[in-house]
């Protein structure tokens, strides 16, 4: 089955049209990764301050850090 130019012309602005589509949403996809990976960064930071803090608050009062108890079994899993 051939297609007349009509047809022929849908088709042809179909592939233009989808392939920019395509192309705005890897774009978009980009973006919204870079948005996490920069949250991801600012949590763990945030959480190794709030660790060394509680490393710290053990060390000062003398207390065994549980932190480093539960660090040390996972680490054995």
């Amino acid at each position: 089955m051939s297609l007349n130019d009509q047809q022929r012309k849908f088709y042809e602005n179909t592939l233009t049209v989808t392939k920019q589509e395509i192309a705005d949403l890897d774009r978009q996809i980009e973006e919204e990764l870079a948005k996490v990976k920069e949250k991801l960064a600012q949590l763990q930071n945030a959480k190794k301050a709030a660790r060394q803090m509680y490393d710290a608050a053990c060390l000062r009062l003398g207390i065994p850090n549980d932190l480093e108890a539960e660090e040390e079994g996972s680490a054995e899993i």
